[in-house]
């Protein structure tokens, strides 16, 4: 039997771009027009590298989060890649401070570099490392669909729809529950009856504006409403799921799978949908994916196609994969999309790779 090799990190790069957004998307918080990414490259000893990216949701986070990393270098110079070491170590130089927000951020990252490194040194894709083989995810668009009223929100759907996937998302949270069933109603009526229909809050509303939303939206055949109160009110969204037939979708503002055994234990959603960031990375995904498995949720991925596509693969409750075409230009390869599912690259690791002239070309100031 072949020995595994052992990689041991040697350095680190870490570059910030700015990459447009296709479809600019208005939340009910703000709206993104470029797509902040820290790329990450770890380096070994060996000659192996692996890659990946972070989303920092705005420019404003994009140098602490690259600067975060750069800090953590002179910790792992040496170091064994194994993530679950890696993990078990960070966690404990963290305990004080708490690992939230840019610090998260730049562990997840490194710990999806390191999982690339260990498929790439193998001459795997990640799911196969992971104990899987390749296959087709149900993919939904969540390109675009923000807040911009009934009318520009129906002509972006009849655009998503051409591209064939069998689902799309809309975010909502106007200044009424009329216009948010409007708005549902025009998608409906411009897409027909074949696309699914999810929704998104963003947190916009209070408990009580929520459950008044709820009963306008529960005829309109939505597959589920995420977030729609703050994310860590994991009782108001229980009780939001006791009176209402629509399903609540909640996950990706889950800062690990602790966060998330939380919200399971108080009953505040019917589904599941962790980010590969903000969960911990593949190792912080795979026991969430044994939270899920062990609840019995529907498991679904938000953000990060390409990395999301190995790991719902292997998740036992494997639901949705969340399609987004935001990383893209500075990709080598993009994710494959056939018949309305996704499917992980094949190639060595995560299937991450730059283009390097469009890398240069959207490099932060």
């Amino acid at each position: 039997m072949t020995p595994l090799p052992r990689l041991r990190i040697r350095d680190l790069r870490v570059r910030g771009v700015l990459v447009p957004l296709r479809l600019p998307l208005q939340t009910s918080v703000g709206t993104v027009t470029t797509a902040p990414l820290a790329l990450i490259d770890l380096f070994t000893d060996e000659g192996v590298t692996g890659s990946t990216y972070l989303f920092c949701y705005t420019p404003l986070a994009l140098k602490p989060v690259m600067q975060m990393l750069a800090n953590l270098l002179p910790l792992m110079v040496g170091a064994a890649v194994a993530p679950a070491d890696l993990d078990r170590k960070f966690q404990r130089q963290f305990r004080l401070l708490g690992n939230k927000g840019v610090v998260a951020m730049a562990l997840a990252g490194l710990d999806m570099a390191a999982w690339d490194a260990l498929a790439r040194a193998q001459a795997v894709p990640l799911v196969r490392l992971l104990g899987g083989t390749p296959r087709p995810i149900p993919a939904y668009n969540s390109c675009g669909l923000g807040i911009m009223g009934a009318q520009r929100v129906a002509a972006e759907a009849e655009q998503l729809a051409r591209a064939g996937l069998p689902a799309m998302k809309v975010r909502l949270g106007y200044d009424d529950a009329t216009t948010d069933v409007q708005v549902v109603r025009a998608v409906r009526s411009a897409v027909g009856d074949g696309p699914l229909l999810m929704s998104d809050y963003n947190q916009a509303l209070s408990v009580a504006e929520a459950k008044h939303r709820l009963a306008a939206l529960a005829g309109e055949g939505l597959q589920w409403v995420e977030e729609p109160t703050l994310a860590d009110d994991h009782a108001g969204h229980a009780a939001l799921r006791r009176g209402s037939s629509v399903r609540i979708q909640m996950g990706e503002n889950w800062w690990g799978p602790l966060e998330m055994a939380k919200c399971l234990a108080e009953g505040g959603s019917d589904l599941c949908m962790p980010d590969a960031m903000k969960i911990g990375g593949v190792t912080g995904w795979m026991r969430a994916a044994a939270l899920a498995d062990s609840a019995g949720l529907p498991m679904s991925s938000h953000l990060f196609p390409e990395i999301s596509a190995h790991l719902l693969a292997v998740t036992p409750t494997c639901h949705w994969l969340e399609y987004v075409d935001w990383a893209d230009p500075i990709l080598q390869d993009t994710l494959r999309l056939e018949q309305g599912h996704a499917l992980a690259n094949d190639s060595p690791g995560t299937g991450i790779a730059w283009d390097e002239d469009a890398v240069a070309r959207y490099l932060a100031p």
